[in-house]
Formats: structure tokens, C-alpha cells, sequence
């Protein structure tokens, strides 16, 4: 299945996402997703089919504008129309209505022009005909498709005062009958609302976008004719995998690659969130986006921008961003059903306005300002605009969530689990000790045999073992496995039978059981092997952190108790569950899970079972193309330092929407009645209106700076 990505425009409220997104699944496409607060839309298509020209003429039927991502596709584009963003429309409608707003200061001004009906109406059309251009199409294509959106509400309230205030000009009535003004500073202020709301949703994705700008550089690529080197320029996604590049002293890496020759002082801070540069040697491999510091590199282009790591986090955030945590699908259905019951009120307020205050002018703008005073934007905005600048965030500092269910899951977390090896150490391991037991073999031998067995094993430790003992000749094997939780099993030409793992395979032979490794040969213990491991700097610290928390904190680990205790003693761990497999350590998980929310940090490769059935999996891995498609959350820094920082966003990221959602449904609930009372005018509900929605979005911004941990 294609996934298809596109940015679409002019969705105003969470009506708009749930109209593309009921269409969309009409339509019969998967893993549908909109997010009002970036416009991004994504869904997938079955690989045999193509109808996105179709679906985006489709979308456009209905009020948006779609347009084509880097490597989606969309219609074609567009010539730019006149007034063709919120910006411009305001500013075009205030030329107009800021002299129809002098009218309403006529007893203290006293300009008697600005009172001629027919000079109104000149003024008041303008802005009339542009705010139905826009609000009256969305209004009548969303009613047409079954979703009346807000754009209803703001359409038939500019009109009815348009038209009330046409047949008063054109009857001569007076100017009680005059409410030119109405009409047009409801449009210019949903305008200058929609635009604030704009902008301010904009802030919100300033992480993001920060970071898909870095996707698009220019890059200096190689090419040898006839036995000379040519550098020339070419923007990175010309780039292919297999290209050679030359990369200098400040420039931008423009694509993942493998460092041929050279070395150089790499800033990976833009990915990771480490602000300490790290050195690059001949044989590494960087990222796309990271910046080279200091020296000169060639290189080889590892995979192409589409498919970077760089790439690969943006779409992920962006996906993210999209989802709808559980929290929202309350705001939804409300918001699904809001028009129609604004609507309801309004025909109810004029009725009973108009019966009891027998004037009809009265009821009438009582009914306009219920209209344009109620704010379905708000409600659905709440959710989406704290999950952007959460995410956001988090992506800045090197914090990767697969999904913003997992962001809102942080909140409940009561305990965590990590794994020992490559987590709460460094997993960088040195052969520390060792001894041979057996006398028929030499020292050379014993080291021969256990390289042979570790170099195909992608445990730690064992990587670190063979890398010590590497030799020049190795045993070839007539057959090798990887048996989980015990460590390699061989077979020799000769038929010998050559064991290397943990003290399960030799408990029948020995009681020390404080050792690594143990090498076996046919049942007969040849030997064992210590390696020490640092703790990682930043470990007690985090653990602490969780203990103030009142979290509690567990130690799950295939190592021997003794090694798992002596660490959790020394960090202040609270419980410690050793020796055991992938398969026991999946089981703990589980019933860890059953008893309450819980976290598991791993490695994200070894642990991925136990991190799956964890109510939230993190993952830590150097190997970040493989860390971004592991686990519910991915650190991408090198270590557990930012675990707070994810904790921390998770919570206030609740806390922001529960805010934000208290604030839109506080405010709908106290402006209607107020509205319908009387008690404010159309033209203030509109003002009132548009800048609901931008405090939301700035109590959400705060997020940015907000202490959190």
C-alpha cells in the first residue's frame, strides 16, 4: 500500500477534518489521517490503484485547496488567486469596513455622509462579496456534503444583516433598519481571527518545521571522468544511494552516508537533541541534516532524502501530529454536531426575542450574534494544538513519539522498568578477566574459539568479546545458532560441539556463577570470561528523578542477580528481576502491565517482545533508521538523559488540553446564552469569537518554553 501525503488548506475547524476524513474513507482509503493543526492529510492507496488526482479534485470539491507534497501527489498546482489567504482578505475588508465602524461613533464625530444608506451599501459590498466568495462557497459545499462547518454560521449571520439592511435601503425604511456595519466588520474580524489563528498555529510547528527545512540542501557531489575528480553542485534529492560526495568545514550533511576518507567534528544536534559535537572517523556513518563542524569528508550516500533518517522522523512527527488521542474524540463528536445545534439556538432566539420584545430588528441581531459568537474552532482545536507543540518539542530535543496516544499515555504511568545492558550502561563493554579451566588447550586457542563463537552474535557483550580476540584465522563452522537467553551454539567440521554463553549452559559444571561468559566444548567447561560495563552518566540522576516521582523503578535483566543487584543498589532502584530470557522477560511485562501503567526502556532490538506489550515501549539505539520503526518512543541522544523530558511533556501536554478544552467549552456555554440575552452586539461576538481561538493556541505555544520536569 502507498502512503500519499498532502498539505491542505482552509480548514478552519474540526468540522473541515472530519469532512475530508468521512470523504477520504468513502473513498475507500486506509490509515486516514488529518490534522487540522498542520493541514497535513495522509492516507494509503493500494499499490495498483492511482486515483489521487480524483481524491484531490474531490477534496477541492468541497472547499480546500490541496496541495502537493514532496513526494506525494496532488492536483496539479494552481494559478495564485487574488485574496487567496486570511491575511489579505482582512486587510482588503478593513479598507472598507473601518469607515462603516466611524458610523457607530457619529454622535460624537458627526460625519453626516457616512448616514446616506447608498454609501453604506457601497462600502458594505466589497467586503460582502468577498466574505461570501469564501464563506458563503464553504458554507454551501459543506451543507451539500452533509457537514455543515463554521464557515454556515459566520455565512447566513453576514447575510441576514446584508439583506436586512439592502431592503431598508431600498424601501427607504430608516436607519433603524441599517446594520451595514454588522455585515461587514463580522467578516473582517473572522478574517483577522482566522488569520491570528493561522499564525499562531504556525508557532506551533516551528520545531517541525525547522527540521524539514534541513531536509532540502545542496550538496557537492563527485564524479571521475576520464581518471579526474569533478566536484559540481546538486540538490540533495538528486542524490542517490551509491553517489560519492564531498562534504566541508561548516556545511550541512545532505544525505545519510558513509564516510569514505577524511574526518571531521559532526553537530547531530538538528536529529538527536545532543548539543556535544561527536568526531567522525573513516567507516562512520552520518546523518542527513547534521552539520559538519570542523574538517573535510568524501563520503558515499547511504539512501536518498525520501528515505533519510531526517525524512524518517519529520513523516513520523508529522503522523503523529495527525493521530487523535482519546481525549479528542469527545471534542469531536461534539464538534460534529455543533453547527446544527448553534443553528437550532438562533432560530429559538429569534422566536423567542421576537415574541417577547415584539421588535424584530432586536431579535434579529440577537440571533446574528448567537451565530458568530459560537466557536466550534476552539473545541477543535484544544486537543490538536497541544499534541503539535508537545511532539514539537519533544522532536527538537531528540524525542521521537510513533503516536500521540503514547504522548497521552505518559500521564499515567505509575512505574518503569529498564533493561540493565545498553541502558543503564553504556554497553560498551572491555574484557576485564578470564580464565581457562580446561588443560588441553592452550590461551591462544581458548581466545580462537570463543571470537569464532562471539562474532556471530549480536549481543553486546559478545560483540565486544570478539572485537578484543579477533584473530587472523577463525573457526569455520559446520553450523551456528543464536540460542535466546543462553548465548551461541556451534558445530565443528570434527563434530565437536562448542557452547559460549551465560551460566545456564555451565551450572552442571561449575558453581561460580558471578561470570559473563562461559565457553564449553562438548559438555566439558574450557573457561569463562569478565567484562566490566560503565554505568551511564546520566542513570542515577533519571532514576532518582522517577523515585521523587513516586514512580517506582525495576530492573529487568538476562544478567546474573548478583551483577543486576549490585547496580540497582548503587542507583536506588526499587526492584530487581534478573536472569531472565526474552520470552520470561515478556511475561514480566505483561504482568507488570496488568497490575498498572507501565514504561519499559530498552534497546528497542533485543527487547522489542517486552517493549510491545508495555503500555508505553522506549526505545534508546545509535542505529537511529532502526530506533525510528521500534517501540511506542525513541530517544535518539545516546542515552536516557531526555526519559524526564518525555515524561514531563507527556504530563503537561494533558494538562495543556485539558485547559484548552475547559476554556472552549466554558466559552461556548457562557457566550451563547450571553449572545442570546442580548447582551453583547454581532460585531464584538466576532471579535470575541476569532480571539478564542488564538488564546488557545498560545496557552498551548507555552509548551515551548514551559518547565516541565
Amino acid at each position: 500500500m502507498k502512503t500519499v501525503n498532502w498539505k491542505v488548506e482552509g480548514m478552519t475547524c474540526s468540522n473541515c477534518a472530519l469532512t475530508i476524513h468521512k470523504y477520504l474513507e468513502k473513498e475507500g482509503m486506509k490509515d486516514v489521517k488529518v490534522s487540522l493543526a498542520s493541514g497535513d492529510v495522509s492516507f494509503g492507496i493500494n499499490g495498483g490503484s492511482s486515483p489521487s488526482q480524483k481524491i484531490a479534485k474531490g477534496i477541492e470539491s468541497l472547499g480546500y485547496t490541496v496541495h502537493e507534497e514532496e513526494h506525494g501527489d496532488a492536483s496539479p498546482a494552481k494559478k495564485q488567486r487574488l485574496l487567496s489567504n486570511h491575511k489579505q482578505r482582512f486587510l482588503f475588508c478593513l479598507i472598507f469596513t473601518a469607515p462603516l465602524m466611524l458610523h457607530m461613533l457619529d454622535k460624537w464625530v458627526h460625519i453626516h455622509w457616512l448616514m446616506n444608506p447608498w454609501v453604506q451599501l457601497s462600502l458594505c459590498l466589497p467586503v460582502f462579496l468577498v466574505g461570501m466568495d469564501f464563506f458563503g462557497r464553504s458554507a454551501l459545499k459543506s451543507i451539500r456534503n452533509g457537514m455543515p462547518n463554521m464557515n454556515v454560521l459566520v455565512a447566513i449571520g453576514a447575510t441576514a444583516a446584508f439583506v436586512y439592511s439592502f431592503i431598508g435601503t431600498l424601501f427607504n425604511l430608516g436607519e433603524g433598519f441599517l446594520f451595514y456595519e454588522t455585515a461587514a466588520s463580522v467578516i473582517t474580524l473572522v478574517f483577522l481571527g482566522n488569520y491570528l489563528e493561522d499564525a499562531s498555529i504556525q508557532s506551533t510547528q516551528r520545531a517541525l518545521n525547522k527540521l524539514a527545512r534541513s531536509q532540502k540542501v545542496m550538496a557537492n557531489m563527485i564524479a571521475y571522468h576520464e581518471g579526474q575528480e569533478n566536484v559540481f553542485p546538486v540538490e540533495n534529492t538528486a542524490l542517490r544511494s551509491g553517489d560519492l560526495i564531498l562534504i566541508k568545514n561548516g556545511e550541512q550533511v545532505p544525505a545519510d552516508c558513509k564516510i569514505l576518507s577524511g574526518d571531521a567534528t559532526v553537530n547531530e544536534a538538528i536529529l538527536t537533541g545532543e548539543s556535544m559535537p561527536q568526531h567522525k572517523k573513516s567507516k562512520d556513518f552520518l546523518m542527513g541534516g547534521s552539520l559538519v563542524i570542523d574538517g573535510t569528508i568524501r563520503a558515499q550516500v547511504t539512501a536518498e532524502s525520501k528515505d533519510s533518517v531526517l525524512a524518517n522522523i519529520v513523516n513520523l512527527v508529522r503522523r503523529a501530529q495527525g493521530e487523535k488521542p482519546p481525549v479528542q474524540q469527545m471534542a469531536d463528536k461534539i464538534s460534529a454536531i455543533f453547527v446544527p445545534v448553534v443553528l437550532g439556538i438562533a432560530a429559538v432566539t429569534f422566536i423567542l426575542n421576537f415574541i417577547i420584545l415584539q421588535n424584530f430588528t432586536a431579535a434579529l441581531m440577537r440571533s446574528i450574534a448567537v451565530l458568530v459568537i459560537a466557536c466550534p474552532c476552539a473545541m477543535g482545536l484544544a486537543t490538536p494544538a497541544a499534541i503539535a507543540v508537545g511532539l514539537g518539542r519533544a522532536a527538537r530535543n531528540g524525542i521521537l513519539f510513533r503516536n500521540s496516544k503514547s504522548l497521552e499515555l505518559f500521564k499515567s504511568i505509575r512505574q518503569v522498568v529498564f533493561d540493565k545492558t545498553g541502558t543503564l550502561t553504556t554497553g560498551k563493554f572491555a574484557v576485564a578477566d578470564y580464565k581457562l579451566i580446561a588443560e588441553n588447550i592452550s590461551t591462544e586457542e581458548f581466545k580462537k574459539i570463543t571470537a569464532s563463537l562471539e562474532k556471530y552474535s549480536n549481543h553486546p557483550i559478545a560483540q565486544s568479546i570478539a572485537l578484543a580476540w579477533k584473530q587472523p584465522e577463525t573457526i569455520y563452522w559446520q553450523k551456528i545458532e543464536e540460542v535466546k537467553g543462553q548465548g551461541m551454539k556451534a558445530i565443528s567440521k570434527e563434530g565437536d560441539v562448542y557452547q559460549a554463553g551465560s551460566y545456564r549452559i555451565a551450572m552442571a559444571h561449575t558453581r561460580e556463577d558471578s561470570h559473563n561468559v562461559y565457553i564449553m566444548k562438548n559438555d566439558e567447561l574450557l573457561g569463562w570470561i569478565d567484562v566490566k560495563d560503565e554505568i551511564r552518566p546520566e542513570a542515577i540522576q533519571v532514576v532518582q528523578y522517577l523515585r521523587h516521582r513516586n514512580i517506582r523503578t525495576i530492573l529487568l535483566s538476562g544478567d546474573r542477580y548478583g551483577k543486576c543487584q549490585q547496580l540497582a543498589t548503587f542507583l536506588g532502584i526499587d526492584e530487581v528481576i534478573a536472569e531472565k530470557t526474552p520470552e520470561e522477560k515478556l511475561t514480566v511485562v505483561e504482568d507488570l502491565t496488568l497490575q498498572g501503567p507501565t514504561a519499559m526502556v530498552g534497546d528497542g532490538i533485543n527487547d522489542a517482545p517486552a517493549l510491545a506489550k508495555a503500555t508505553i515501549g522506549i526505545s534508546l539505539s545509535e542505529a537511529a533508521q532502526v530506533a525510528v520503526q521500534t517501540a511506542d518512543v525513541v530517544l535518539m541522544n545516546q542515552g536516557i538523559k531526555t526519559l524526564p523530558l518525555a515524561l514531563g511533556l507527556g504530563r503537561h501536554t494533558f494538562i495543556t488540553i485539558k485547559q484548552n478544552l475547559f476554556w472552549a467549552f466554558f466559552y461556548n456555554i457562557i457566550a451563547i446564552p450571553v449572545a442570546a440575552f442580548g447582551l453583547l452586539t454581532p460585531t464584538f461576538g466576532a471579535l470575541v469569537m476569532g480571539l478564542s481561538d488564538v488564546v488557545l493556541a498560545l496557552n498551548s505555544v507555552k509548551l515551548f518554553v514551559k518547565k516541565v520536569t
